[in-house]
């Protein structure tokens, strides 16, 4: 990870976990480890490519580990390490202020219709 300019804390964190498929990936490696087919189905809307990338992206910053099983067929699990652990409970304000703003947007759709 490079240093954002300015020294912000939301700069540094934004860098790591910023963008449209990261925090999802990280809110559902939250329960534990997860292999990749699973992520692809828990995370709607993801291209394959784009889940490897962003997981390569993540483990390259440290916050996600990779573990290959030496398996036929074979198989790779994704899990937070100690650092991306620390992101659910920085998440879940985020994910409650959604489901807020996801009901008033709702509450006023059905106001128009």
């Amino acid at each position: 990870m490079t240093r954002p300019a300015g020294g912000c804390g939301l700069e540094a964190a934004l860098a790591v976990i910023g963008g449209k498929w990261k925090p999802i990936v990280l809110w559902r490696l939250a329960p534990g480890p997860r292999r990749f087919g699973e992520l692809r189905r828990l995370v709607t809307g993801v291209s394959e490519k784009m889940l490897a990338q962003q997981l390569r992206e993540m483990e390259a910053d440290g916050i996600v580990s990779r573990k290959d099983y030496r398996e036929v067929p074979p198989r790779v699990e994704y899990a937070l390490t100690d650092l991306g652990a620390t992101l659910p409970e920085v998440l879940r304000p985020l994910c409650e202020w959604g489901l807020h703003l996801q009901a008033r947007i709702d509450g006023a759709q059905s106001e128009a219709g």
